[in-house]
């Protein structure tokens, strides 16, 4: 994603000036603290502007799949995709029972995103006993499509105007709502791959649905996004290897 690698590029920068203004380095035409100082803001600059670059609005021409009937227009996202040596039943119940501690630096990456604060179980705070599925739709996502064994969508609300929280349903998805509310959807997908194996895709998306709200997402979505990208490509790894394992573990 374009803004969060101008985000980071920016941090880069930012934390290689402040490195030079402890000690500057002639070789790299750093010979005194002004210029370190001038790489430290224009670092910082390109940090501001990264978080601050538009985020254009996507949207479906037809309805494929049953993510795109709860999140036809979105202005967020990520892909990934995995081809598993396994029957798409087998890939699907997989993708139902991969537990928080079968993703290779999920709890790391979840607990820096949390800030290191103890909270209760979430799908930042998972559990070792529960999939992570059930532990999300169990604090505040909601299962929006369950077609065995094709696709699973599940969905929360990300961002919401104070005093209305309350409940998450399907029927959020599929309704206009008032202005300042952000709201993310994804679906793994199962498709048999012709030679007995599966392809397994996972999609986010996120829509916010006022200006307010989409530059204040933009820029938390630029920050997370590395860790997010990294979680869901372990994520199917896990399925992959609980699919292909001769237990089922």
């Amino acid at each position: 994603m374009v803004g969060s690698a101008v985000v980071y590029l920016g941090l880069i920068i930012t934390t290689s000036g402040l490195a030079l203004l402890v000690k500057p380095n002639r070789r790299l035409r750093i010979p005194g603290r002004s210029r370190a100082v001038m790489v430290a803001a224009a670092g910082f600059l390109l940090t501001t502007a990264g978080l601050s670059l538009p985020a254009p609005e996507s949207r479906v021409s037809r309805v494929n799949m049953r993510l795109d009937q709860f999140a036809p227009v979105w202005q967020f996202s990520e892909f990934h995709t995995i081809t598993i040596a396994a029957p798409s039943a087998r890939v699907f119940e997989a993708i139902e029972r991969v537990r928080a501690d079968e993703i290779f630096l999920f709890r790391t990456l979840s607990w820096i995103r949390r800030g290191g604060q103890r909270l209760p179980e979430s799908i930042l705070n998972a559990g070792e006993h529960e999939s992570l599925i059930d532990v999300a739709t169990q604090s505040g996502f909601v299962r929006l499509a369950y077609d065995f064994p094709r696709e699973l969508v599940i969905g929360t609300v990300v961002m919401a105007p104070p005093g209305t929280r309350g409940p998450v349903t399907p029927q959020i998805f599929q309704t206009p709502l008032a202005a300042g509310f952000a709201l993310a959807s994804m679906n793994f997908v199962v498709t048999p791959d012709g030679a007995g194996g599966s392809v397994v895709s996972t999609e986010t998306r996120v829509y916010a649905n006022s200006p307010s709200a989409r530059r204040r997402f933009a820029a938390y979505w630029r920050v997370i996004y590395p860790g997010s990208a990294i979680i869901r490509r372990m994520w199917l790894r896990a399925v992959q290897r609980r699919a292909t394992s001769p237990s089922g573990m």
